[in-house]
């Protein structure tokens, strides 16, 4: 009995709090319609769909590296493309975090892979592999997401310069980022339908 004890008082408090805490959690989960106005209009900036306030999950971890390391799990990307016009021109949206305070250029991006039919389209992106991931302050959290229509020539590929805009315009699309500790692996029952 007394070496069960000494056991267990050998390992940390923070242990018992970080495995009471949810390993993951839908960063959003949105549906939209989106036009060439809407991608026009959008301010500050154009093909943008802004992901804030109450679209947001209000649950997010202020700290995304402790108790529970998010910085350093992946993010499960799930799209639904519902409508897109006729041609099966390749798109994409590039999915960028926001933070509270932010290093180097302020933000990181990772995207949804290229797809050209209506479908659903899910991948796994470790935290530390996306386009300046070390630009945001992590321990700081995040206040908004930015999706970004693009088409497949790249970074500056945004689809409402595009002068055949009418083969990204409209499209229908659900969207959905659940983030998932180190460690763990994604549970898709996390979802709704």
């Amino acid at each position: 009995m007394k070496r069960i004890l000494t056991i267990i008082l050998l390992i940390s408090p923070a242990f018992f709090w970080a495995q009471s805490e949810p390993q993951q959690f839908v960063l959003f989960d949105v549906e939209f319609t989106y036009t060439k106005q809407d991608a026009d209009t959008s301010s500050p900036s154009q093909s943008h769909y802004y992901v804030t306030g109450d679209k947001l999950n209000p649950n997010i971890p202020k700290d995304w590296t402790t108790p529970v390391d998010f910085r350093n799990g992946t993010v499960h990307i799930r799209i639904e493309v519902q409508e897109k016009p006729v041609g099966s021109e390749p798109t994409k949206w590039t999915l960028c975090y926001i933070p509270n305070h932010g290093q180097g250029n302020g933000y990181g991006c990772t995207g949804s892979d290229l797809y050209l039919e209506e479908g659903i389209y899910e991948k796994d992106v470790p935290m530390t592999e996306f386009w300046e991931n070390e630009s945001i302050i992590w321990s700081e959290g995040i206040k908004q997401m930015d999706l970004v229509i693009k088409d497949d020539s790249g970074g500056q590929g945004h689809a409402h310069k595009r002068k055949d805009f009418e083969k990204f315009f409209p499209t229908k699309v659900r969207i959905t980022m659940v983030q998932v500790a180190k460690g763990v692996n994604y549970d898709p029952t996390l979802l709704t339908n």
